[in-house]
């Protein structure tokens, strides 16, 4: 489009050149004219030759001018008819990248609403565990708290222990095992009565435990309080160990020996790393002092007990049907043996018999070569009488 114009401005130029010489000529011509001395006939036809080859030239001039111009129409038809193509050819290419975009956009947009929506899905399953789990803390957080309470009060916290040592014994052992809350020969109430046969005997369990003065000497900060707390912790322990002693061991009643359960296994490992002393003194009192762990292993050893002293029970019984069982096992070998000898008085019966029909088969055979008219010694045909015996 550019080269266009610049050819159209180039043959103004030049056309505008043309005349602008045409002009001058004529001019002088019509000076020399109006001149007072007069032109020499050379010259006049010398000029008139210019004249008109500059005439014949504008002729040319504009010709050259009418072809260039209609070439350059021509070219700019051309040049009009490949931008429109091109045009169109953008246009298109435009279009369908432009739809190829929105369409990719699309299903990108697409792919995002759903990745979204999935995200979305997964994080409110997520905060709604979070919300449970919260939940949860919350209801642990209110049952510390209720625990807490009972823990602080000693006949909450005695009846806290009571719960744990019941929930203990009874998935351990059977019901004919063990009692709770029973009542000893010297009016003492004991939290469980572990029923074994003698020996041992029955085996009392207390389930008391020092919260207070164990919890003092957590909290301790100084030496003084660390010493005063220790004191204590040991002082109520032994109480314990001596009222378990005096009140749960009756002789001939009860086993020699008691336990003191703890609820509390940090208690029971409290003792066992700092109060070796506490320990064997409870040994000497043979009070046994056990944790909810060593409790199921001692309930354990307890079931193992009462298995054992139920087959030394059932041992007698056991031996009786035993005897009985001999017994029955010695009649009827001697029914076999009956049976045997029926059967081998069957067995030679059958065989005579056998040898019987051996005999009236053969003598039916000779019968049957007498009517066909075979010689037979008459000496062959015995009586039956004496061939039937």
């Amino acid at each position: 489009m550019d080269f266009l114009q610049d050819s159209a401005v180039l043959i103004s130029v030049l056309v505008g050149f043309s005349v602008l010489c045409l002009v001058i000529a004529v001019m002088a011509v019509r000076k020399n004219q109006n001149q007072e001395a007069p032109i020499a006939d050379g010259q006049s036809e010398a000029l008139a030759q210019q004249l008109l080859e500059l005439s014949r030239a504008h002729g040319e001039l504009t010709g050259r001018m009418a072809q260039m111009a209609e070439v350059q129409n021509r070219s700019q038809q051309t040049v009009n008819e490949r931008l429109q193509a091109q045009e169109r050819a953008i246009t298109k290419t435009l279009d369908e990248r432009l739809n190829n975009l929105s369409h990719r956009m699309g299903e990108g947009l697409l792919e995002q609403t759903k990745s979204t929506a999935k995200h979305m899905s997964h994080l409110a399953e997520r905060l709604a565990v979070i919300d449970t789990a919260q939940k949860n803390i919350m209801d642990l957080s209110e049952q510390m708290v209720g625990l807490q309470d009972i823990l602080s009060n000693k006949q909450s916290r005695g009846a806290f222990g009571e719960v744990q040592l019941e929930m203990l014994v009874t998935n351990a052992l059977p019901p004919s095992a063990y009692s709770f809350q029973e009542t000893l020969s010297n009016t003492k109430r004991v939290d469980c009565l572990l029923r074994l046969p003698n020996p041992p005997g029955s085996i009392c369990i207390d389930a008391k435990f020092p919260l207070e003065s164990y919890q003092a000497l957590q909290a301790a900060n100084s030496e003084q309080e660390k010493t005063l707390a220790i004191r204590t912790f040991k002082a109520d322990v032994l109480k314990h160990i001596k009222d378990i002693s005096e009140k749960y061991i009756i002789a001939g009643e009860t086993a020699e020996s008691a336990l003191m359960f703890l609820p509390s296994e940090s208690i029971y490992a409290e003792l066992h790393a700092n109060f070796t002393d506490v320990v064997e003194k409870s040994y000497k009192a043979k009070v046994w002092i056990v944790s909810p762990t060593t409790l199921m292993a001692t309930l354990n050893t307890v079931r193992a007990v009462l298995k054992d002293a139920r087959m030394r029970e059932e041992a007698g019984r056991i031996q009786k049907e035993v005897m009985t069982l001999l017994e029955d096992v010695g009649r009827l070998d001697d029914r076999v043996g009956g049976l045997e000898r029926h059967f081998n008085q069957s067995i030679e019966d059958i065989r005579k018999i056998r040898i019987s029909t051996d005999k009236v088969t053969k003598r039916g055979e000779r019968i049957e070569e007498i009517q066909l008219g075979e010689d037979s010694p008459a000496d062959e045909l015995t009586p039956p009488a004496k061939q039937l015996k």
